[in-house]
């Protein structure tokens, strides 16, 4: 329906503010999950890293380029 044809009376309807499936109110939607318990010491320890990355920077997706900055942060070196 174009726009141009919709009744004046239609009021926009923000469903941002409508809860947003399992998601807790005021938390942010993450590349990765908030739990690390099943990982390898090793792999948690580079999941904090991420995160830590991705809240410093305000970033809530991060490109291959960030995490291998940030793989490198850590110590790693091929």
């Amino acid at each position: 329906m174009p726009l141009a044809s919709l009744p004046p009376s239609t009021e926009f309807e923000d469903r941002r503010r409508h809860s947003q499936g399992n998601i807790i109110p005021g938390t942010e939607r993450r590349q990765f999950s908030n739990s690390h318990e099943e990982l390898s010491p090793g792999a948690q320890e580079l999941a904090r890293a991420i995160d830590s990355y991705k809240l410093t920077h305000r970033r809530r997706f991060i490109t291959y380029e960030e995490i291998y900055n940030v793989v490198l942060s850590l110590g790693y070196h091929r």
